[in-house]
């Protein structure tokens, strides 16, 4: 694949069970940084766009690479954040990381079990997934080829996994969406 992003551009990828925090995280990144990064969620284009189940070969991971290449063109800070099992999502990471010209950097988040059963009961989505489903898909510390992943653990918060996220790849926090959202 040709080089994308630009030296200016950041790429954060946040990976883990679910549960584990990524989207909260990538919530609170947007937050504090505000306009022009990008959150490609791996729930929202297998789900919610295609619509397809989380398997090998399956359309979404090229979705992903897609979306996080087209939005770093464009000049966005992207993080990509999902369960993306390394067994078939680790190629492209990979890829997408060695082709983007700017800074990237990659967390996996290594939260207990019992934690993610805590923190799944707060989910707006319970309806379909419970404990079952959860131990179905959990992966014990499914980190990808090389030690490229940073761990992050249950503590701290959010947020201040963001302020430290967004430290390590050279942003300010700048906040908001301005008053226009």
């Amino acid at each position: 694949m040709p080089p994308t992003g630009s030296p200016d551009t950041r790429l954060i990828v946040l990976r883990g069970n679910s549960g584990s925090g990524k989207s909260t995280t990538a919530a609170a990144l947007r937050t504090l940084y505000g306009r022009g990064l990008a959150v490609v969620g791996q729930d929202n284009l297998r789900r919610d766009i295609l619509r397809v189940r989380d398997r090998p070969g399956s359309p979404h991971v090229g979705l992903i690479d897609q979306t996080a290449r087209y939005c770093l063109d464009q000049g966005c800070h992207v993080v990509v954040e999902g369960i993306m099992y390394a067994g078939w999502h680790a190629e492209m990471l990979m890829s997408l990381v060695a082709d983007h010209r700017g800074t990237s950097r990659m967390y996996y988040f290594d939260v207990p079990f019992e934690e993610t059963l805590v923190r799944h009961a707060t989910k707006p989505r319970l309806d379909h997934v419970g404990e079952k489903e959860l131990r179905e898909w959990w992966a014990q510390t499914d980190l990808l080829p090389g030690g490229v992943e940073e761990i992050l653990g249950p503590r701290p918060s959010a947020e201040e996994h963001a302020r430290q996220i967004l430290g390590a790849v050279g942003l300010e926090p700048r906040g908001g969406h301005g008053a226009r959202g």
